[in-house]
């Protein structure tokens, strides 16, 4: 089959920069809206018979991007497509992977649920909030890792000599320990207890951080209230310089001012989220691709070939 690559109106930066690296142009199509809000999709070149894929992650604002995804996929399917991929780098809702209280919705698993119906045939993704998203599914998912490109970047930028990477809660311990194994560091974790929505109070470090270069290792930095009780806890447990690493730079409400306000010395994030204009303006702020890691697994997956050597 022929490789076809469509993206929707969510990050076509980043889907540029995935067709340059498979060397194949973006197929045409426009996605526009009617006068009361409506998603109207043309796709301008044949599909019939193709290998299909939808770039298109669905962050903010995430229900219209992902309805675009979903009129995208079923316009490709009734144009005879041969097999639709969705490549989502950022899985909007994901942090709705259960229920948190009585009758509380499992939005992640009703997105699932969409998708499918859509006529997608199989999912490409990054860093999903919790890796049991997977089974939601009951299409081939391919959840990528964040994690190799931004330790490799970090390994260029910072002295990591004397270095600790600091896990932000208890949840993300094996994310922590994993690319502190790339970075030859030791591991420390914050005991973090959350008060509400966005709200989170930070108790004591567990681990060893004075007269360290301490990296902060989450998969998404929202509101950035934790990252700033962290790397403040940090510091004044003695840590000589603080930096924070995360793959999806959702950054919303007050996050950049935080950051700015924040001991942080430097924030690494992916191009998985495309950046508002204020934090595209933080010097603090420093975006790394992931496109080829995403060109990659679209080539491997095209061809048959394993996708296995993407997730070390």
């Amino acid at each position: 089959m022929e490789i076809r690559l469509f993206a929707g109106n969510a990050n076509p930066t980043q889907a540029r920069t995935i067709a340059e690296h498979l060397g194949c142009p973006l197929g045409a199509v426009r996605v526009n809206r009617f006068s009361d809000g409506e998603i109207q999709v043309e796709i301008d070149e044949n599909v019939r018979g193709r290998d299909v894929y939808l770039v298109q992650p669905t962050s903010r604002p995430a229900n219209d991007h992902i309805m675009e995804l979903l009129v995208m996929a079923d316009a490709c399917k009734r144009a005879s497509a041969g097999r639709v991929t969705a490549v989502i780098p950022y899985y909007g809702y994901s942090r709705q992977d259960r229920k948190v209280a009585p009758r509380a919705p499992i939005t992640a698993k009703l997105v699932a649920d969409l998708i499918q119906t859509a006529g997608i045939n199989r999912v490409v993704t990054m860093d999903l909030h919790a890796g049991q998203i997977q089974g939601f599914f009951d299409i081939p998912v391919d959840n990528l890792y964040g994690g190799p490109t931004l330790s490799e970047h970090v390994l260029r930028s910072v002295d990591t000599t004397q270095c600790v990477v600091v896990s932000p809660d208890a949840g993300g311990v094996e994310r922590a320990r994993g690319f502190a194994k790339r970075i030859g560091a030791t591991i420390a974790i914050i005991d973090k207890r959350r008060t509400g929505p966005n709200k989170s109070e930070v108790l004591h470090l567990i681990g060893e951080v004075r007269d360290r270069t301490a990296i902060i290792v989450d998969d998404m930095i929202d509101t950035a209230g934790t990252l700033q009780k962290a790397a403040q806890a940090v510091q004044e447990n003695g840590a000589t310089a603080v930096y924070a690493v995360a793959t999806h730079a959702v950054l919303s409400g007050p996050a950049v001012e935080r950051i700015n306000e924040s001991v942080l010395k430097k924030v690494f994030v992916t191009d998985t989220i495309p950046l508002m204009a204020d934090a595209a303006a933080c010097a603090k702020i420093s975006v790394v691709s992931v496109g080829r890691v995403l060109a990659e697994a679209i080539r491997s997956i095209h061809s048959n070939d394993s996708v296995s050597r993407l997730f070390r």
